[in-house]
């Protein structure tokens, strides 16, 4: 829970672990996972080495922890969108939500999940790996909620889920990457509007 102090050892903690979590999730998000060091980690957060491991395990563990946190957070808005009534008002609520998300002015441009482990080395490999799940669970759901909506008679009986899932993710992904290298949030909805007007009819 937010604001709780945990004991380690019969000792208090002496910091807030989901504050330092968001600090975490913060870097991860600016700098990817192989672009931070445990040094910058500690420094972000406020806390020692010796607490980091205590608290959270090790660089990998800490990184799953922060994935988490941005899937409930900031790109919740994919979860949510899956509750839309149609299937175009699922892909607008996922490009619309992706744009707001990767363009806010409190936080790093760009996603989590998308730059978070660019790089391959070896010891970045672990939070690739998480990555690339992360990004085909929410393809696979995708897929299913279009699925559903081709058998509910919202979309036309030869529409290829599968496709237009990877169309939408494709699109929302290349959105965070825009955004990343700067791209403004009226011209990023520009290319969700346009993405949207080829929708099926």
């Amino acid at each position: 829970m937010a604001g709780s102090r945990s004991t380690v050892m019969g000792r208090p903690r002496e910091f807030d672990t989901d504050e330092a979590l968001e600090r975490a999730m913060q870097v991860f998000w600016e700098r990817g996972y192989e672009g931070v060091s445990l040094t910058d980690l500690t420094k972000a957060m406020g806390i020692t080495k010796p607490s980091l491991y205590a608290a959270f395990g090790n660089k990998e563990e800490l990184f799953r922890k922060a994935v988490e946190r941005y899937t409930e957070g900031p790109a919740d808005y994919g979860t949510r969108a899956l509750q839309e009534p149609t299937a175009r008002g699922v892909a607008e609520a996922i490009l619309r939500g992706a744009v707001r998300t990767t363009t806010r002015p409190e936080g790093p441009a760009g996603c989590l999940v998308v730059q978070g482990a660019l790089a391959s080395s070896d010891a970045g490999r672990p939070a690739h790996d998480l990555l690339v799940e992360w990004r085909n669970d929410v393809g696979l759901r995708l897929e299913e909620r279009f699925r559903r909506a081709v058998d509910e008679g919202d979309l036309p009986r030869g529409a290829d889920p599968r496709r237009l899932a990877r169309y939408v993710m494709t699109v929302t992904f290349g959105i965070a990457v825009q955004a990343a290298g700067g791209a403004g949030r009226d011209e990023l909805q520009g290319i969700a509007d346009m993405a949207l007007e080829r929708w099926l009819p």
